[in-house]
């Protein structure tokens, strides 16, 4: 079947594959957030005329099933159900997608397993340290108004991100630095109303600029010089994921190339979606073998 659901640690996961017949080496697509389904990244499937391209939603959001069960909300787990994944879908060899949380995910499934099977690596908006992310974004609340940047940091100390003028700094922020289109896209909306909040609050924290959760300590600079793998980095030129970051990711691995989409934020793939896929597509036909 090229859609259906997989049975993981704490439920069930659904899965659907554009372009199961084509000859091309599939790419598995690992979302943000963590929880923020699939839905935002639906354009990747245009690049299933040559290969077959694998979305699902992780334990937690989206379609998948969605436990009361926070000791669910760590990486190793998300790692093992991309080994389901692997196992059920028998993806022997495989382009690795991941976006946001998805790229520190995608690269803890590659370290982690031996046998993992990935061709390739492509990282968009890349997190792959918790701390230098929360790092870069401050210094973006820091070259927000006045206004914003207070009320931002005012909640910071607090502890309080209920009012609502925290919720209006955090679009200022939003509008700048993760989604630059307004109205945001339908797809882009239609993940944050799938939002799987609870896995974001346990593994992320309840604000964007502080990192509380299960994921606060992971750092895995120190390890991306053992990436063996044709890797790519992308990120957008006002990305929450700095270009200025995300270039030293890419210094530190021997076979990468380095992107940034100019004009763009975090949702480059949403903003300029040509040259996106543009980006992705030389890069998967460059890998082809």
């Amino acid at each position: 079947m090229n859609t259906g659901f997989i049975s993981v640690t704490g439920g069930k996961i659904w899965y659907n594959i554009i372009g199961a017949d084509k000859k091309g080496i599939p790419m598995l697509v690992l979302h943000g957030g963590p929880g923020a389904p699939h839905d935002y990244l639906e354009n990747l499937e245009v690049l299933a005329d040559e290969r077959p391209i694998i979305f699902y939603d992780q334990l937690g959001c989206g379609n998948s099933d969605r436990p009361a069960d926070n000791s669910l909300w760590n990486v190793d787990r998300f790692v093992e159900e991309i080994n389901i994944i692997k196992k059920e879908l028998n993806l022997t060899k495989f382009n690795l997608f991941g976006q946001s949380w998805g790229s520190m995910l995608a690269v803890k499934y590659y370290f982690d397993n031996e046998n993992n099977g990935v061709n390739s690596l492509i990282l968009s908006g890349p997190c792959l340290s918790a701390v230098k992310f929360t790092e870069d974004v401050r210094k973006m609340v820091n070259q927000l108004p006045n206004k914003e940047k207070s009320i931002i940091f005012e909640a910071e100390e607090k502890g309080d991100f209920s009012s609502l003028e925290f919720q209006q700094a955090m679009e200022v922020f939003y509008a700048k630095h993760v989604c630059k289109i307004v109205p945001p896209p339908e797809s882009f909306l239609r993940t944050m109303e799938k939002m799987g909040a609870d896995v974001y609050n346990y593994m992320w924290g309840p604000s964007e600029f502080s990192v509380y959760g299960t994921i606060k300590d992971i750092d895995l600079t120190n390890q991306l010089e053992k990436i063996s793998v044709p890797t790519i980095l992308i990120c957008g030129e006002f990305d929450e994921a700095s270009p200025e970051t995300t270039k030293m990711y890419s210094s530190l691995i021997s076979d990468s190339e380095f992107v940034v989409i100019k004009g763009a934020s975090h949702m480059h793939n949403l903003e300029k979606p040509d040259e996106f896929i543009a980006e992705v597509r030389t890069f998967l036909q460059k890998v082809e073998n």
